[in-house]
């Protein structure tokens, strides 16, 4: 992470200096932030959020920061403050049933890694800020987009796994198929 991704995470704390001063003495340690004042967070389980945020990052699509708390197995994504609506709106017109997720605005705390978290770490930075993000108003509409396709996608990978449960499963089935298209 930045300097200017740390001065723009602390000055989202209540208290930035006693923020600042932590991170300087321990930058690995994880921080609790409001929501709401700088930014929202959408959190969703691990395997969803993972697929998501790889979509959204091969897809060239527009987002901010995302963090990783792995003994909850959650994945946050950030977006501007006052994004709710614009989220939501954009969720719902999507063909597929949404995954369940959290909305963190105002009134709500997000803990995020510190500085420079090491692998082993309970919070992880997917994507670390490195400055105050820009205001893009596609990001809540990339996030609602990429969340349903990723867990549309996920939701019919389970369906294969349940068909073919094991190598040779699958091999027998297209076994079968090549037999029934040779008679």
């Amino acid at each position: 992470m930045t300097t200017r991704g740390v001065e723009w995470l602390s000055a989202a704390a209540d208290d930035p200096t006693e923020c600042r001063t932590i991170w300087a003495s321990n930058p690995r340690a994880p921080y609790a932030l409001p929501a709401g004042r700088f930014f929202d967070t959408v959190t969703v389980e691990q395997r969803v959020g993972m697929e998501t945020f790889d979509q959204l990052l091969r897809r060239g699509l527009p987002f901010g920061p995302a963090v990783l708390d792995r003994k909850a197995q959650r994945v946050g994504f950030f977006l501007g403050s006052r994004s709710r609506e614009t989220f939501t709106h954009h969720l719902t017109r999507e063909e597929g049933d949404p995954p369940a997720y959290r909305y963190l605005g105002p009134g709500s705390v997000v803990v995020v890694p510190g500085p420079m978290p090491m692998s082993g770490d309970r919070y992880q930075w997917l994507r670390a800020p490195t400055r105050r993000p820009i205001a893009n108003p596609l990001r809540p509409v990339a996030l609602a987009t990429m969340l349903v396709a990723s867990a549309e996608l996920l939701a019919r990978v389970n369906r294969y796994g349940e068909r073919y449960s094991s190598a040779a499963a699958l091999a027998l089935s297209a076994f079968e198929g090549a037999r029934l298209d040779g008679e």
